[in-house]
């Protein structure tokens, strides 16, 4: 109720909520980025709920999720609750996806690490049916329904946009077919300029133009630490059209702080 008012006055363009709807005690999937693993990732309030209590108490910021394990949710309560927040906030919703790194954290929602990607894609064709036909039905391989009544349908002609939070081999394939954007983690990629031009590519090959893409660059996770301003400029550089800030769960005037010394480092660059 505090932070959403807060970034709005300093000028910022969006808050991304991150997920995990818990992490399993065994650790025995290593963390993505290396080391142990920090506290925020099991101290993260529901995405949906937390962005809802933001909308309410603003106006302009966009509501992002940065990402949604796409493995982790039932894809016609996703679609509704997606659909729910865009209408109700004015069209201001961005849905990050992805599939999940945490091999333990989905098979507790009963999602094998090897199909987390098939999954993933169903559950996005499957939704995107829910906010864009009045009866949608869709039969894949682990999604299966007949023709159902869902609404509301999203304020954003043809649904939020959505960005995939990811990078391998196969992402330029799986953005090209069902994205409209791709939120990589800057220091988790060894070429960007290579891996944009893929993704570009395969747009091409679809028969969609490479310029409509959101480019939103994920800086490095971590729970604090300055941000440098040649950080920000290279992501820019890189062609990031958005660059999302790290924002662990800070005490209040901590919090505060750190919206500051972001928002000055922000200004040279506009």
């Amino acid at each position: 109720m505090e932070l959403g008012p807060a970034l709005e006055a300093r000028g910022f363009e969006s808050l991304f909520y991150a997920e995990h709807t818990h992490i399993p005690t065994s650790r025995r999937t290593p963390f993505i980025g290396g080391g142990a693993l920090p506290s925020m990732y099991w101290h993260s309030h529901d995405q949906f709920v937390a962005l809802s209590m933001v909308a309410a108490v603003t106006t302009t910021l966009k509501l992002g999720t940065g990402v949604t394990l796409v493995t982790e949710h039932d894809p016609i309560n996703l679609a509704k609750a997606a659909a729910s927040l865009d209408r109700l906030s004015g069209g201001r919703l961005i849905l990050g996806i992805g599939a999940g790194w945490n091999a333990e954290e989905m098979a507790d929602h009963g999602v094998a690490f090897r199909d987390r990607w098939q999954v993933t894609r169903d559950r996005l064709l499957a939704i995107r049916r829910i906010w864009t036909e009045d009866e949608p039905e869709y039969h894949g391989s682990f999604t299966d329904f007949p023709p159902m009544w869902c609404w509301p349908k999203p304020l954003q002609p043809g649904g939020p946009p959505v960005l995939m939070g990811a990078y391998s081999k196969y992402v330029p394939a799986r953005i090209a077919e069902y994205c409209d954007g791709w939120m990589p983690i800057e220091g988790l990629l060894e070429n960007f300029p290579e891996a944009l031009s893929d993704i570009h590519a395969a747009m091409r090959a679809r028969g969609r133009d490479p310029a409509t893409l959101d480019i939103t660059v994920l800086a490095e996770v971590r729970e604090d630490g300055p941000l440098e301003p040649a950080r920000l400029e290279r992501m820019l550089k890189l062609g990031a059209n958005r660059v999302l800030l790290p924002f662990a769960d800070y005490p209040r005037d901590q919090a505060l702080r750190v919206l500051d010394e972001y928002s000055t480092i922000v200004r040279q660059f506009r």
